[in-house]
Parts: C-alpha cells; sequence; structure tokens
C-alpha cells in the first residue's frame, strides 16, 4: 500500500488551513510515519503535481489522500475516514 497526502497551497501563497490541522493530526497521532509521499497542489501552479492529480482524481477539497493498493487506487478526502479504512484496518 502507498498514501499520498496532497496539500494546497492557495492563489496568495498561503497554505490551506485545513491542511496544516490535518497534517498537524497525522503527526501527533502517529500516523504520519504512513504517509509515503506529500504532494502540494499550488493553485499558483495548474500544470504541476498536485493540481494534475486533483484534476485526474476529479477531487475539489483539500487536502485528499491518494491510497494505492496494487493496481486499485482509492480517493479519500475526510481524514477519519482514511484513519478508519486505511490505517486502523491494517
Amino acid at each position: 500500500m502507498h498514501v499520498t497526502f496532497v496539500k494546497k497551497i492557495l492563489a496568495n501563497g498561503e497554505t490551506c488551513h485545513k491542511c496544516l490541522d490535518i497534517e498537524s493530526r497525522l503527526k501527533e497521532s502517529g500516523y504520519w510515519s504512513r504517509i509515503d509521499n506529500v504532494c502540494v497542489a499550488d493553485e499558483r501552479e495548474p500544470e504541476g503535481l498536485g493540481m494534475q492529480l486533483a484534476r485526474e482524481f476529479d477531487v475539489k477539497v483539500a487536502p485528499f489522500f491518494l491510497v494505492r493498493n496494487g493496481e486499485e487506487t482509492k480517493v479519500y478526502s475526510i481524514y477519519l475516514q482514511l484513519i478508519r479504512e486505511v490505517f486502523q484496518a491494517e
């Protein structure tokens, strides 16, 4: 399993507040070590990897997580759902 955390940088250059909160919660709960990759969706760079991933998976909110298990990739935009279905299920 491979988990990518996609956080957002707003057009004004600030990091999304919800993204900062979720990153902090991941670190405090000990789940940060389970994140394999962190990607930034920067509104100022529409062709950047994070923005491409958002378009590819039709995600309109940040942060979001991509969980790849074999050939299947599932999108999680709700932190608690990710924790329950991915991290606590193992």
